[in-house]
């Protein structure tokens, strides 16, 4: 059974690697394997996740793994999604880091994605994701307009349970044809 506090307090602390995400990097990343218009081996996004798999003692590896498979099964057997967002105290949902974790799922097998992206379906559902990417000034790259931002992260972050589903579904409905 997944020790979800465990697997986050280890990402959290000085024992993990410098590289390896936070919990809710991670959960955003592992939507984002799973629904992967390629497969991407084990061995290649669990390095990933961990910084250096290899060196993370192997409950913390086993509980990615779980965290993954968790994942998997709640996205083809359709069920909601639930990320790991932050919440500010007066429970304002933060988004972003799930939203940079999925988006390294993406980078990397990017080619593929950029096809599904490309599509109108798929620029449509991938919107919610991408409108949480920020630059380094505090800038929507999606350009959405400073005084807006904070209502339009709120909205796309309400989305997000909603559009990974579908995202996943289309994404195996266009890979098996």
């Amino acid at each position: 059974m997944l020790n979800f506090e465990a697997l986050s307090t280890y990402l959290s602390s000085d024992e993990a690697h410098d590289e390896s995400l936070g919990i809710s990097d991670l959960d955003g990343f592992l939507a984002g394997i799973v629904c992967s218009p390629e497969a991407i081996p084990e061995t290649e996004w669990l390095h990933f996740a961990l910084g250096e798999a290899e060196a993370a003692p192997k409950e913390m590896r086993n509980a990615v793994i779980e965290l993954y498979e968790d994942t998997k099964m709640r996205l083809e057997d359709g069920f909601h999604l639930e990320p790991v967002f932050w919440e500010r105290p007066d429970s304002t949902t933060i988004a972003m880091d799930w939203c940079e974790g999925y988006m390294d799922a993406v980078k990397l097998r990017p080619e593929r994605w950029d096809a599904f992206a490309q599509t109108d379906t798929g620029a449509k559902l991938m919107l919610p994701i991408l409108v949480h990417m920020i630059d380094d000034e505090g800038n929507s790259v999606m350009g959405v307009p400073q005084e807006e931002l904070d209502e339009t992260l709120a909205a796309a972050a309400d989305a997000i349970p909603t559009v990974v589903p579908a995202i996943y579904r289309h994404i195996r409905m266009i890979t098996r044809n």
